[in-house]
Parts: structure tokens; C-alpha cells; sequence
């Protein structure tokens, strides 16, 4: 029960549907005056309604607030801040510009929406992104419940929700395609893929305008409201409908048992440096926000994008956690994945922190307990903390993982060592031995860089369509175009460039670990050698379901290495492997060519292991060979009673290069032919 029918309450932040009205609180430490604006339309020139916050009577502290009657969910808002503008002492207030509410569940953007109408002096009411009050008990849930996954148990697929459906051949209604509606009828697609969880790209709303025109911002990496999904991800255009269209797709998702991780952006937002729009933040309270430099004028720029959100600030990290648990409680998601995470660990000054509480409190707030939280442990300005990052209970993109697979289907040298590490899950990086391994995030490509596709087919970046003269990008990226830069009809090419597509999709499956595929890496999704396609929101970065015929025989590859490591024993255990010979436990052994000797030399470039679960009775033998020549591997003993079969050879045609365990063939001698460039996993087999 509101107190003060007029003068409402600090708590809840944001705003609060109740049964005669909406409560909004917002937080303004230096602010002189504060002015609430209601619209009818998001378009709307000036305001239906403007409400003055009294400075005694309608704040509370640092909290400005206010009850309005007789409106509810749907309604549009928006606030003017009024306060002082002294760059130099770190404060950019600015009351022409209309804020978003730092807690909005919903924003709407209307056509006459500008970026540029934030950055210029001047009103900016016509053209400014504006909120919507939410009331999230408001939806029927179905029973839907978390699933739970263990890490274990996990293959995740990074997907983009606008670029995976927008391509025409996604054969959907125009109104679907692009959106959480579409997502939604590709599941099946998914589900027979093997995934057990989407890792969406930012989904927080966000702006599309923040990057040269006529380009538009794809990824997604500039969030304007972390509370709100995105709009033009709905196909649902009202004020609510982006919210329940996420929602429904998430029902979907877990129906279909396929977890929902979120990609969050809580290292910068779409602010921009000192040059910026004023869309929220620093129109409230700049230096509680943002990380400043000596001079306050500037921001620190740890992200790359131009500020750093201050999240070890109270109030931020108040902001971060409220937001997390409001995901969870609310839109029902299983995880979030962190970008830039190690921008988190700095401090107001920019020192990074060796216990920073942020990172601390969302290892152990009880409301997300069970869901994953990944960190992408490092950041833009060299701060790189894999291995060493704060909490207990964080899984870690490894990113060392990507470059050292890499390298080794490349052919370098001086890579055996560090790739066996990569294998067992990386116990030199991550070196706590209480540490489950399936917290490593293994992967070989993700958003940032090239596909997979891309690694194989070409030697140098190609990223002219961005307008930057092709400097934006990695310029290392560990790949090799077999020989032809970019496309080719050479069948030999093509044949190599399948098959380094192949061995490296089957050592990333068969290590311990969790494994993480890009999206459309599984039917050779191209950007035509861009590896950076933040700006590409075109057929360069959609997924071509026409690629689904072309590409079916790998496919088919993926999707039955996929069934076949989530039904052994060996790749869902939890705890590191012992790498010595053990009558019971799970254990790795390593071999070379010739049996218990593996080469670590720098000019060896092959390498075999022998996987064992005797609990489980299973035992499997893979081999690597990224030398040039064929190699003769030794093949571990077996009793009288068993024998292997062969279940992967990637330098065999299909259907040959993958067979399941029920048809897969014999193979009786001691000695396989490792052809050049390939991997074999074998598996034993008792006799009848």
C-alpha cells in the first residue's frame, strides 16, 4: 500500500504497477529538479503530461519519486533531469534531453527516432527513445520451470535472435522473420542438433544507430536499457510486446529443453566518450555511472567502445544485481554470459580490484543460484583474468582454448604441449584442482572473428563493407586458406578445407569441457572473410537456410558427433580426469604414434589419447594429425572380448567420416593410418 498517494516511495527502483496507479523511483544524487513525462505515442512532440518532482516532498535521500493514479502497464514515460553541467567536475546534466529510466522493463523507439537529436544541443522529445511501464506478474507462466542443466551436460550455440531467421530462405511470414517469434519456429532445427542451450547475443535494448551510417549496429554490443529486451527483435510492435513475445520464447525454448543463456553488456553502454548522446545515465548521475578519468571530463575507455560502467558503485552494482535477479524471476532465463566480464573488476579509479564485490555478489546472490554465470575474462584495454577470475562459481570463456586449437589444425609448431592442456580442460589456466572442468567454455569461433568456414578459407581479414579501411578486426586469427584466398571450385581445396572444418569441430567435441558452437558454423556459414561483422545486419551475417541442402553431409557430421558425446559416460563427467592408469576412476592417457610416448617436441604434429571410464565400461582412443603426411598410430591392447570400431575419420567421405556406434566398423588391427590432416576417434566394442 503506497503511503503517499502523490508523493510515492523510494523502493522498489523504476516503476511499480499497483492497483490505483504506478510508482516511480529513480536515483539522482546531484540532480536540482526532476520532471516525470507521460506520452500517448512515442512520437508524441511534447507530452501529454508533465509532472515536477517536489524536492522535499518527493525525494527521499538520493531517490526522487513519485506516485501517479489512474495509469498502469502500457503507459509511456519518460523523465528531464535538471542539474549542473560541469564537465570538469564529472557532472553532464542536461534538461532539454529526455532520459530513459535506468529500470524501464520495456522501451518503445519510434520512426522519427535520432541519435544524433541526444548528442545536439536542444529538445530532443520528438526523437528520443522513451520507457514503458511493465507490470511483470502479468503473464501466464504455464508451469514453465528452469531446466537445470548441469555444465556436464551442456552443448551451447551462440545464436544471433535477429540474424538467425531474417534470411528469406527462413521461410517465414516477413512480420516473423528476425524476431523471438521466429526463433521460436526454427526449435525443432536446434533440437535435433543436439543444443541444450542458446547463448543469445545481446538482447538488452539497444541502439541500432550507434555505428557510421548508413550502417546499422548488429550485434547488439550498446545497451540503452538492461532491463528491456529489444524491440525490433519482436514481431509483436506494441509497447508491451516485445516483453511477451521474449517470454513466449522462452516457454518454447524449454519445451523444446533448450536453456536460454543471455549475452549481457554490463562493462559500457551506448553512451559513447565525451562526444556521446545523452540517452540515460549521464543525464542522471554521471560519475556514479561511469568511470572517469583525472580529468572528469572524459571517460575511462577499458570496453573500446568509448566508457566504462562503474560497477563496483553501490549503486550500479545494486543496478546489476536488480537486473539479473529481475531476467531470472521474471523472463525465466537460465544464465547470462558476461561480455568484457574483467571491466567489472575495476574500481572507480580504473585499478582493478582483487576481491571486487560486484562479481562477488553475483557469484552468490540465492535468487540466480542456479543459473549459469560465464565470464568473458578480460577486457578491451589488456586486463586479461582467465584462469584468475573473482568468485567461486563462474564458468570462463577460453579464449586460449580457441587460439591453440586453432594452431594445431593449422599445422605450427610448438603447439602439441599447449593443446593436450586444451584437451583436458585446461588445468595450467584453470589450476584450482577442485575446480569442475566443464566450467571451461571451450570454443573455436564465436561472434568476434571469423567462422569457422571463414578460418579455413582465408589467410587475412576482409573487412572493407565496415568502412573503416579494414582496420577494425583481429588481425591475428590463427588461420590458413589451404591455399586459395577466399572461394574456390578446386575440389582438393574444398575437400581439405571440409576436413580442417571436421578435425577441428571433433576435438573441440571430444575434450573435456563444455563445448560452444557458433552459430551456422554447422552448415559453413560465411562472411566472406569479415571477421568482424558488428555492422553487417545483412545476408553477410544471416543464417542461409538454403545452406542446410548444401552443406547436409556436415551437418549430418555435427548433429551425430553431437548424439554421439552425449551418450558417453566419459564426457559428462565433473570431475578433472587423473592421467595415469586407474583400475577405477576415469582417466586420460597419452599416447604418440607409438604407444605411452607422445612427442611434446616443437616439431611434432600429432598426438593420441586413450579415454577410460571402467565404471562405465567405456573406453575410446582418438588420434591427431595435423602433420602433411600420413602417420601410423599404434593402437592401444584391448582383451580378447572387445575390439574398436571406428566412429570418426574425417578424412573419409560421408557417410564414413562419422559412424554410430551400432554400425560403426571393426577395425582389428594394432595400427590405424592416420591420413594427413585428420582425426579418428575410435571406441571400443565387446564381441557377441
Amino acid at each position: 500500500m503506497i503511503s503517499e498517494k502523490v508523493y510515492g516511495r523510494s523502493y522498489p527502483q523504476g516503476a511499480t504497477v499497483y492497483p490505483t496507479g504506478v510508482n516511480f523511483s529513480l536515483y539522482s544524487k546531484n540532480a536540482e529538479a526532476v520532471e516525470l513525462l507521460l506520452f500517448d505515442d512515442v512520437d508524441d512532440a511534447r507530452p501529454a503530461r508533465v509532472i515536477r518532482l517536489d524536492q522535499r516532498l518527493n525525494r527521499t535521500y538520493y531517490y526522487w519519486h513519485t506516485f501517479v493514479g489512474g495509469i498502469g502497464a502500457g503507459q509511456i514515460y519518460g523523465f528531464r533531469v535538471y542539474g549542473p553541467f560541469s564537465p570538469e567536475n564529472g557532472h553532464r546534466f542536461d534538461g532539454h534531453k529526455i532520459l530513459l529510466d535506468p529500470y524501464a522493463k520495456a522501451i518503445v523507439v519510434g520512426r522519427n527516432y535520432d541519435r544524433e537529436a541526444a548528442v545536439k544541443p536542444g529538445d530532443n522529445c520528438g526523437h528520443a527513445m522513451k520507457g514503458v511501464v511493465v507490470d511483470p506478474d502479468d503473464y501466464d507462466w504455464k508451469d514453465d520451470y528452469p531446466l537445470k542443466y548441469r555444465y556436464a551436460n551442456s552443448v551451447i550455440y551462440e545464436l544471433h535472435v535477429g540474424g538467425f531467421t531474417k534470411h528469406p530462405t527462413a521461410n517465414l511470414p516477413d512480420d516473423k522473420r528476425g524476431t523471438y517469434a521466429g526463433v521460436v519456429e526454427k526449435l525443432p532445427y536446434l533440437k535435433d542438433l543436439g543444443i541444450t542451450a542458446i547463448e543469445l547475443m545481446p538482447v538488452q535494448a539497444f541502439d541500432e544507430q550507434d555505428v557510421m551510417p548508413p550502417l546499422t549496429n548488429y550485434w547488439g554490443y550498446n545497451p540503452v536499457a538492461f532491463f528491456a529486451p529489444h524491440v525490433r527483435y519482436s514481431s509483436d510492435k506494441s509497447p508491451l510486446g516485445p516483453v511477451n513475445e521474449f517470454r513466449d520464447m522462452i516457454i518454447a525454448c524449454h519445451k523444446a529443453g533448450i536453456e536460454v543463456i543471455l549475452d549481457v553488456v554490463f562493462n559500457h553502454t551506448a553512451e559513447g566518450n565525451h562526444t556521446g548522446p545523452t540517452f540515460s545515465f549521464r543525464g542522471l548521475e554521471n560519475e556514479a555511472y561511469y568511470i572517469l578519468e583525472r580529468d572528469k571530463s572524459l571517460y575511462a575507455n577499458y570496453s573500446g567502445t568509448g566508457n566504462s560502467l562503474n560497477a563496483n558503485h553501490s549503486v550500479v552494482q545494486r543496478m546489476i544485481l536488480d537486473c539479473l535477479r529481475y531476467w531470472v524471476d521474471y523472463m525465466h532465463v537460465d544464465g547470462f554470459r558476461f561480455d568484457l566480464a574483467s571491466v567489472m573488476s575495476r574500481d572507480d579509479e580504473g585499478r582493478p580490484l582483487k576481491n571486487p564485490p560486484t562479481l562477488w555478489a553475483i557469484d552468490t546472490i540465492p535468487e540466480i543460484a542456479h543459473a549459469k554465470i560465464i565470464a568473458e575474462a578480460w577486457d578491451a584495454a589488456g586486463l586479461y583474468q582467465v584462469g584468475s577470475f573473482a568468485g567461486d562459481r563462474w564458468a570462463e570463456w577460453n579464449g586460449r582454448y580457441r587460439d591453440d586449437v586453432r594452431r594445431f589444425v593449422k599445422g605450427e609448431d610448438g603447439v602439441v604441449r599447449a593443446l593436450a592442456s586444451r584437451i583436458l580442460a585446461s588445468p595450467d589456466v584453470f589450476t584450482d584442482p577442485k575446480r569442475e572442468p566443464n566450467r571451461s567454455i571451450n570454443f573455436i569461433t564465436c561472434h568476434d572473428g571469423f567462422t569457422l568456414n571463414d578460418l579455413v578459407s582465408y589467410n587475412e581479414k576482409h573487412n572493407h563493407a565496415n568502412l573503416e579501411g579494414n582496420r577494425d578486426g583481429m588481425n591475428e586469427n590463427y588461420s590458413w586458406n589451404c591455399g586459395v584466398e577466399g572461394p574456390t571450385d578446386d575440389p582438393k581445396i574444398e575437400r581439405l578445407r571440409l576436413q580442417q572444418i571436421k578435425n577441428m569441430l571433433t576435438i573441440l567435441l571430444v575434450s573435456q569441457g563444455t563445448p560452444m558452437l557458433l552459430m551456422g558454423d554447422e552448415i559453413r556459414r560465411t562472411q566472406a572473410g569479415n571477421n568482424n561483422g558488428y555492422c553487417q545486419d545483412n545476408e553477410l551475417s544471416w543464417f542461409n537456410w538454403g545452406d542446410m541442402d548444401a552443406h547436409k553431409k556436415l551437418l549430418r557430421f555435427v548433429t551425430g558427433l553431437i548424439n554421439f558425446i552425449q551418450h558417453r559416460a566419459i564426457f559428462t563427467h565433473e570431475q578433472i580426469l587423473c592421467t595415469g592408469e586407474s583400475l577405477t576412476e576415469p582417466h586420460l592417457l597419452w599416447h604418440g604414434v607409438r604407444l605411452g610416448k607422445p612427442d611434446w617436441g616443437d616439431a611434432s604434429h600429432s598426438l593420441a589419447f586413450m579415454l577410460s571410464y571402467p565404471e562405465k565400461d567405456e573406453k575410446l582412443h582418438v588420434m591427431l594429425n595435423a602433420y602433411w603426411k600420413p602417420l601410423l598410430f599404434e593402437l592401444p591392447p584391448l582383451l580378447e572380448t572387445q575390439v574398436w570400431h571406428r566412429i570418426v575419420d574425417t578424412s573419409l567421405s560421408p557417410p564414413n567420416d562419422f559412424r554410430r556406434l551400432e554400425t560403426a566398423p571393426a577395425h582389428a588391427n594394432g595400427i590405424y593410418k592416420v591420413k594427413a590432416r585428420s582425426v579418428v576417434v575410435l571406441m571400443m566394442k565387446k564381441l557377441h
